[in-house]
């Protein structure tokens, strides 16, 4: 699924026309960002936490030539999902 599936699901949902539903996912996926920027985490009960995870300088390889080389320090977006998504992704198994 992509972003223009996404916003047609929500049109749908809604009962909205899909210029609104593109809206609503725009409007939300800006305050992720935004929030995850500013160092929130967001929590969606039911479905899982958003937070940023730092990342330390490290030493790596270079997969062509082998020759090692330093990785920078950088921030990595973390998905934890919540119970509710666990036991719904997982329902087929308990069967």
């Amino acid at each position: 699924m992509n972003k223009l599936n996404l916003a047609q699901e929500i049109a749908i949902g809604a009962d909205i026309p899909l210029s609104k539903g593109e809206l609503v996912l725009q409007v939300i996926l800006k305050n992720i960002e935004t929030a995850l920027v500013t160092g929130e985490s967001i929590q969606i009960a039911g479905f899982g936490a958003f937070s940023v995870k730092p990342r330390s300088a490290r030493k790596g390889r270079n997969p062509k030539t082998g020759e090692i080389i330093q990785i920078e320090s950088s921030n990595a977006i973390k998905f934890s999902p919540g119970k509710g998504f666990k036991d719904f992704l997982n329902i087929d198994q308990q069967y």
